[in-house]
């Protein structure tokens, strides 16, 4: 059962903002994909509830050559699954989102919401850390834009304070020698994943490894960028055999806890092996790039 709450629904964000900093027990709702069963279930009951589906300044898909691809924070799963633009220039983003939870949900919760609920298991953060993706937040006090990797802080929190909107995910424009791979372990395809695995890699014009990004998804608090690998990657000619070992160390840093689904010793296993094939997939898309 939701208890009652007061309803605030801004027609601006300027007006959502100040909304937002004039009331102290207050929720932000878009979707409400998250906030809705952590409502229903009580262990949260806001006195009020901003609803900013309707502020349109947010909900936008933006590709520039030079500045790359912006995305308010209001645009839907299944609008970024549907865009042309970013299935021509990410399409890492398109097949990811195709997994994500179901149609209907994809229809209504927001990229926005997703990262702001700071999720573990979600499937965006691992994906846009390895596509180098910074966000912007901000209040009315002003704007922040941070990397993606550093939004994160532990379970459900982030760097924002109370008062703080998601604003804006910003994704640079890819290298020519580029690819990004995505792979989360589940059940069933709608499923949030059991542990998950993004790679993105960059060539030189000798073949050589010029930059790379591993990214796990609910192996810890927040999505775990793996920055041994990057380490043992970069300058290198990559094999099978530096994939293996990258795999091996995914393994080592993941901090995956064990529940019904799988043990911790599995879903280490299970890492290990999607970091190993989400490089050499992202690895042999550079390659054709």
């Amino acid at each position: 059962m939701i208890n009652d709450f007061h309803y605030l629904k801004p027609a601006s964000v300027k007006e959502a903002l100040a909304m937002y900093a004039e009331h102290d027990d207050c929720k932000v709702i878009c979707g409400g994909q998250s906030l809705l069963i952590v409502m229903r279930q009580g262990m949260v009951a806001p006195e009020y509830l901003l609803d900013i589906k309707g502020l349109k300044e947010l909900n936008y898909i933006r590709f520039d050559e030079k500045d790359g691809l912006r995305i308010g924070a209001t645009t839907t799963h299944r609008e970024i699954e549907k865009s042309d633009v970013i299935g021509k220039r990410y399409p890492v983003l398109v097949a990811m989102e195709e997994k994500l939870a179901s149609i209907q949900t994809r229809n209504w919760g927001t990229i926005g919401g997703n990262l702001a609920h700071a999720d573990p298991a979600g499937d965006p953060g691992p994906v846009l850390i390895a596509l180098k993706a910074e966000i912007k937040f901000g209040s009315s006090n002003g704007e922040k834009t941070v990397p993606l990797d550093e939004f994160f802080v532990d379970y459900f929190e982030t760097q924002m304070e109370h008062g703080d909107l998601v604003l804006e995910v910003h994704i640079p424009t890819p290298a020519p020698k580029f690819g990004c791979a995505y792979q989360k372990f589940n059940l069933l395809d709608s499923e949030m994943g059991i542990v998950a695995a993004a790679a993105s890699v960059t060539l030189n014009a000798d073949g050589t490894c010029a930059d790379a990004r591993v990214v796990l998804g609910n192996a810890g608090p927040t999505p775990l960028r793996v920055t041994k690998i990057e380490d043992l990657l970069k300058g290198k000619k990559l094999d099978d055999k530096l994939f293996a070992e990258a795999g091996k160390i995914a393994s080592e840093e993941a901090q995956p806890v064990a529940d019904i689904h799988a043990s911790e010793e599995h879903r280490r296993h299970v890492l290990g092996v999607l970091t190993k094939r989400m490089l050499k997939k992202a690895f042999e898309q550079a390659q054709k790039a």
